[in-house]
């Protein structure tokens, strides 16, 4: 007997997938996308795992799942899952289940070139661009981000003793910059870095606490940002982020570049109104932006935007077998 028949559209955001989910997820009980996110977790988290684990999906899938809007003046909300579970906000899944649905005609815009979004991180706007039917590119206004801890020493198995400092833009963040014991994101391999982001985000998550003083439910150190120096010439900075048991981020990441930009806005090397054009570990760029300043419970933060773009690969129907002994997928360690 089929557990679950799932109609999807497959998207790349400069690089990295997004598997947005047009239909097959039951009605989710909540007032707000927080509240969804939970349910979803606890009745239907076998949905995300089936969905994004292998054989139907890999280490670096993505995805998201449209639904009606939580707000009255929002046009519809997104619940983000990946491998890892459901996040708060993901900055290139907007982008990429932003292009599709539009292109898709799954949402109705209010007023053309803009979006409001209810997310669990809260409320986002989105503008975007099209030349006829073809979204060319779509500019996200993130939620506040700041940086949450500074200079925090930790001890890595394999690099030895680095400083790192933990930013949120949407998702917490451990930012790695270069140093004596880690010299730069050009000096390793993929496969290397693959080996230690679960060492450091172990070792900073024992050491720091990191809890959304809005929402508790977003809480924890999730991803490690890596930087080093550009290769694209227009590029003012370069990443590679981990997330989930081992997946690097293709695209450059729209949460982490809210989280850099945060964490160079605190320490005086970006301003309001500067772009800060972030560089992916295969080449592609987001342009971001600090388009105003703000606080989170007293800590200063900015109001980051980030620009990019998505390309649908295809349309996917996916069954979900319970007589299949991988019907919900799997992982390996």
């Amino acid at each position: 007997m089929r557990q679950g028949t799932f109609f999807c559209i497959d998207a790349h955001t400069c690089g990295n997938p997004v598997r947005l989910v047009a239909g097959g997820v039951p009605p989710l009980q909540g007032e707000t996308m927080s509240e969804k996110r939970q349910f979803f977790l606890k009745h239907y988290d076998w949905i995300r795992q089936s969905l994004m684990f292998e054989p139907r999906g890999h280490a670096m899938m993505s995805g998201s799942v449209v639904l009606p809007p939580c707000s009255e003046n929002a046009d519809a909300s997104i619940l983000f899952i990946e491998t890892s579970g459901c996040l708060p906000m993901c900055g290139h899944g907007t982008i990429g289940t932003v292009t599709s649905a539009l292109e898709q005609k799954l949402i109705t815009p209010r007023e053309e070139g803009r979006l409001i979004l209810d997310v669990p991180a809260g409320q986002i706007e989105v503008h975007y661009q099209r030349d006829g039917e073809k979204i060319t590119s779509v500019k996200i206004f993130n939620v506040p981000a700041y940086l949450a801890h500074q200079d925090v020493t930790v001890d890595v198995e394999g690099l030895g003793e680095i400083t790192v400092d933990v930013s949120y833009g949407g998702n917490y963040y451990v930012i790695v910059d270069p140093q004596e014991n880690y010299l730069g994101l050009e000096h390793y391999t993929s496969d290397e870095i693959l080996m230690f982001s679960p060492r450091v985000r172990k070792a900073v998550s024992d050491a720091v606490e990191c809890i959304h003083p809005d929402d508790p439910t977003v809480c924890g150190v999730s991803h490690v940002l890596w930087t080093g120096s550009p290769t694209q010439p227009q590029a003012t900075a370069r990443n590679a982020v981990f997330y989930g048991e081992k997946a690097l981020d293709r695209s450059p990441c729209g949460t982490g570049t809210s989280a850099r930009m945060a964490q160079w806005h605190a320490k005086g090397k970006l301003k309001q109104g500067d772009d800060f054009i972030h560089e992916s570990i295969i080449g592609s760029l987001f342009t971001g932006r600090i388009e105003g300043i703000t606080e989170v419970n007293g800590k200063a933060a900015i109001l980051p935007s980030i620009e990019g773009w998505a390309q649908v690969t295809g349309h996917n129907t996916i069954w979900v077998d319970d007589n299949d002994p991988y019907a919900f997928g799997f992982e390996l360690k």
